[in-house]
């Protein structure tokens, strides 16, 4: 059986939400309410991104990191984490390790 064209979802909101969306559509910037959920619904995901962590050990990570560090310079630890689908509190504490020491040096 093939999947749904479409599926729909029904949520509840606040009055003052409701007549914000009234002043949008009667603005023209929109259809209709389901044209305004869909469109918030398509800017929000856009907006998110799910990070899949890797499961390494210690030292790859560290590894990794100062490679990504050496290729990239500068990049603050959760960029790190992001780009080599690492956890975050791995990350944090590679790259204070290596700092200690001293094969990663702040800039």
């Amino acid at each position: 059986m093939p999947p749904p064209a479409s599926v729909s979802i029904g949520a509840k909101i606040a009055p003052a939400e409701a007549a914000q969306i009234r002043e949008l559509l009667e603005a023209g910037l929109y259809l209709d309410e389901s044209d305004f959920v869909r469109d918030a619904i398509r800017h929000r995901l856009s907006e998110i991104k799910v990070i899949k962590c890797r499961e390494v050990d210690f030292q790859t990570a560290k590894k990794e990191i100062l490679g990504y560090y050496k290729a990239r310079g500068e990049a603050y630890p959760d960029e790190a984490a992001r780009d080599l689908e690492l956890d975050f509190d791995l990350v944090m504490k590679a790259t204070g390790e290596l700092r200690r020491e001293g094969r990663l040096v702040e800039a």
